[in-house]
């Protein structure tokens, strides 16, 4: 790959341009790089967090709500899960109707006949895939 950096002191805004025979995979991990980290809000009770997203494990919606889950607490946002998956980093993949996940904080992923479990290293916490999202999971987690 080759990288090449023009200085124009008359631009009004930093501008990346980026041309490629195709899209692959370390193409668009490149640009996620780039991405500045989403702003989300974090609350618990009558207090807000500013939470670094490499600490959540997963968003869950429920009743109405959205909570993003740490591997020892549970914080409410105001954004939908639709929202967050338009803002969140690659690392982030949604595995149910009302789950967003870090892959990268997956210990392990088992799976019966009927149902695939995620549990994460160093918290009790269990989610649990479904059979529409698991062969994209197993995809890009085998990608990392």
């Amino acid at each position: 790959m080759k990288v090449r950096i023009e200085i124009d002191d008359s631009l009004n805004e930093d501008e990346i341009v980026i041309r490629t025979k195709e899209y692959t995979e370390e193409l668009q991990q490149l640009i996620s790089n780039f991405k500045s980290k989403p702003s989300i809000q974090f609350f618990k009770q009558d207090t807000e967090y500013y939470l670094d997203l490499d600490a959540i494990l997963f968003f869950e919606s429920d009743n109405g709500r959205v909570y993003a889950h740490t591997a020892n607490d549970m914080f409410s946002t105001t954004q939908k899960l639709y929202e967050l998956e338009n803002i969140l980093p690659n690392s982030f993949l949604r595995i149910s109707k009302s789950t967003i996940v870090n892959i990268q904080k997956i210990y392990s992923l088992s799976h019966s006949v009927s149902s695939h479990l995620i549990t994460f290293q160093n918290s009790h916490k269990q989610v649990y895939v479904s059979r529409m999202y698991y062969k994209v999971l197993k995809e890009r987690r085998n990608h990392l």
